[in-house]
């Protein structure tokens, strides 16, 4: 048996000797320097987000943000792995006659460190803007060491669900649950006057008493995760390996389309595909899409509950409002757009089927703006239940901002690669490179075409029946110009121009 650690010495002087002296000093000097500057911008609006200078949130607020962030930290857990290794010790390392525990310990100290980082983050968050001030030094610092622990809680649970496929899959559920239980209240809580938490805070005694145990909890299920770390099977250690590596591939390319793809191979691998056969009327790629909204059920209960979202927005400034309803919408329009990404990498389906370009991304559109125009009208149809917006056709609003939806979706599906070869923007603050810029922007851009409902909703007038006339008009219009502008007749292609 090789003792790992001195393999994974060797491994790092080997890769380090090419380097100069000064390099590693440079590169931390960067690390820290970009940490006070970004620091220095935003210590301001950080204060606000977790620390504002008065307690603004409801109790019910509080414990429903509490569900959201341990739910949403469990799933971002298990997405991760939590255990993973990077892909050279996973090739070289994982199948080398080393101690796999001490192998695998260092990633455990880290995932646990992150988690408990979280959670640290997620209840002194929380504790800002519901609790009382002044803050008691002992309950102040205590109910942070409490989301802390959590979160550490939350990283031995994962761990465990990494090992065990049934586990694995009621966890998942569960914490689903959870999360859409915590986004249900954060709705609830803004369509309602829910009371504030009470003024004082609890005695430091009682939130040690309440700590204490639950530190112990975690330290023996940790020690018995360490005694348990050589049992985890290799598969899941390489599959978390494989998604840590896509995840540094995108962050070091500025490519998200490397996650995209990701995600879509890993949940189409999985599945076991049964469905009936469409009628031969509908168009190929309108029946393509129509499957695959079919074959996901759980992504379209998801949009079905995000319409409720945008009325967290409901006290914001009406034209934030309007944007976030009109991201909304592109978002949900988005549900069936890897079609359209995988037709503009390699269009063998447009071919084989005898289809141009405008006739491809004519019936592309189709689903996408049914769904985009379901989810606006759900989502108009639910501010205005709850009174966040002035009386008038909200509906028909909704179902005219369809196409603007769809052709958003398909523009940013349709952007392919980012373009790393154009020319940076020169600034002030340094250079800025164009081609990540342009493509995050791919898509947003056209929702400009929803502008007649920004306007509507800046304004906060009455809707009349005009307005909705003029944002068909301009949707349809735009969608008309956006086909014709970017595809012909002579053409299979669908890589946007």
């Amino acid at each position: 048996m090789t003792d790992v650690g001195a393999v994974r010495r060797w491994v790092r002087r080997t890769r380090s000797a090419h380097r100069e002296r000064g390099e590693t000093l440079g590169n931390f000097y960067f690390a820290v320097l970009f940490v006070f500057i970004v620091g220095g911008m935003v210590h301001r609006q950080l204060a606000a987000v977790f620390w504002p200078g008065t307690p603004n949130a409801s109790e019910l607020a509080a414990y429903s943000l509490a569900a959201a962030v341990a739910g949403g930290l469990y799933l971002a857990l298990r997405r991760l792995g939590p255990l993973a290794l990077s892909r050279p010790a996973a090739s070289w390392l994982l199948t080398a006659p080393v101690s796999r525990r001490r192998l695998l310990l260092p990633s455990l100290w880290v995932a646990t460190a992150a988690a408990a980082a979280a959670g640290a983050l997620g209840a002194f968050a929380i504790v800002g803007h519901v609790a009382a001030r002044p803050v008691p030094a002992g309950a102040g610092a205590l109910l942070p060491l409490g989301g802390a622990l959590l979160g550490g809680a939350l990283m031995l649970t994962a761990l465990g669900a990494q090992g065990e496929r049934r586990w694995a899959s009621w966890s998942d559920d569960a914490a689903y649950v959870l999360l859409a239980a915590g986004l249900a209240g954060l709705v609830a809580d803004s369509a309602v006057a829910a009371p504030h938490a009470p003024a004082g805070w609890p005695a430091a005694s009682v939130v040690a008493t309440a700590t204490g145990p639950l530190a112990v909890v975690v330290l023996v299920f940790f020690l018995l995760a360490v005694r348990g770390l050589a049992r985890t099977p290799n598969d899941r250690i390489l599959e978390a390996s494989r998604t840590a590596g896509t995840f540094a591939d995108s962050a070091f390319g500025v490519e998200p389309s490397f996650v995209t793809e990701m995600v879509e191979r890993r949940y189409w691998g999985r599945r076991r595909l049964r469905s009936r056969r469409l009628p031969e009327r509908i168009p190929a790629l309108v029946a393509q899409d129509l499957l695959m909204v079919r074959r996901r059920p759980r992504r379209l209960l998801w949009l079905a509950g995000s319409a409720a979202l945008p009325s967290l927005l409901a006290h914001a400034p009406g034209w934030v409002l309007a944007m976030a309803v009109l991201v909304g919408g592109m978002v949900a329009g988005g549900v069936t757009t890897a079609n359209v990404r995988t037709d503009a990498g390699n269009p063998w389906m447009p071919r084989m089927l005898g289809l141009s370009s405008r006739t491809a991304v004519l019936q592309r559109l189709v689903v996408p703006g049914v769904v985009a125009a379901l989810w606006y009208t759900a989502a108009l149809i639910l501010l205005g239940v709850l009174g966040d917006l002035p009386p008038g056709p909200w509906w028909a609003l909704g179902a005219a901002l369809g196409p603007v939806g769809a052709v958003a979706a398909v523009r940013k599906a349709r952007t392919g690669f980012v373009d790393n070869s154009l020319l940076p923007l020169e600034t002030p603050a340094g250079s800025i490179a164009t081609g990540p810029v342009l493509a995050a922007f791919a898509g947003v851009d056209v929702l400009i075409l929803g502008l007649p409902t920004i306007v509507q909703m800046a304004q906060g007038g009455p809707l009349s029946w005009t307005g909705v006339i003029v944002q068909a008009a301009v949707a349809g219009f735009g969608a008309r110009a956006y086909l014709s502008g970017t595809t012909a007749t002579d053409r299979v292609e669908l890589s946007a121009r």
